[in-house]
């Protein structure tokens, strides 16, 4: 099956591709896969069907509108993953007692932003939502994963969590 912007669809080892791959210099990989649609039903099967060209059409809407909306998106990846951060790891290691190293000093959203610059891939979804799992850095075990709905952050948390 073949898009006009997706180009030719496939299963691929984490549910339904096309050739297209997301690239910005604000994350380390030159080339990140976008998945379409979900890759497990609700009973936990792996979906083997495609998408239809009117959901097609509609990722291409998402990711589109997405990418235009890319630098407000990062500000926003910023401040969400610096507060979970502060909440969740800064009290392990910013504190030497608790983790007997140095502290890290990360103090501001920039130096954190460091730690979760490697995209494992993307997922669009229906309803204008975009999944990003992301290596972390400080907690490779879960990671974090970015929920996106309408280019605005509708949940942080691990991999596998929102």
């Amino acid at each position: 099956m073949n898009h006009k912007f997706w180009g030719e669809i496939q299963e691929d080892w984490a549910g339904i591709s096309g050739d297209k791959l997301f690239k910005n210099s604000h994350f380390k990989d030159d080339e990140i896969q976008v998945f379409l649609g979900e890759e497990f039903d609700e009973d936990g099967e792996e979906i083997e069907e495609f998408p239809t060209e009117e959901e097609l059409d509609d990722f291409e809407k998402t990711y589109n509108s997405f990418l235009e909306n890319i630098e407000d998106v990062i500000l926003q990846i910023k401040e969400e993953t610096f507060l979970r951060y502060k909440k969740i790891y800064a009290k392990y290691y910013e504190d030497p007692k608790q983790s007997g190293e140095d502290p890290l000093n990360i103090d501001t959203k920039e130096k954190h932003f460091e730690c979760t610059r490697e995209i494992l891939y993307m997922r669009v979804l229906k309803s204008n939502e975009i999944i990003i799992p992301i290596r972390y850095d400080l907690d490779t075990e879960h990671g974090i994963e970015i929920k996106l709905r309408n280019n605005k952050i509708v949940a942080v948390g691990g991999i596998a969590e929102t």
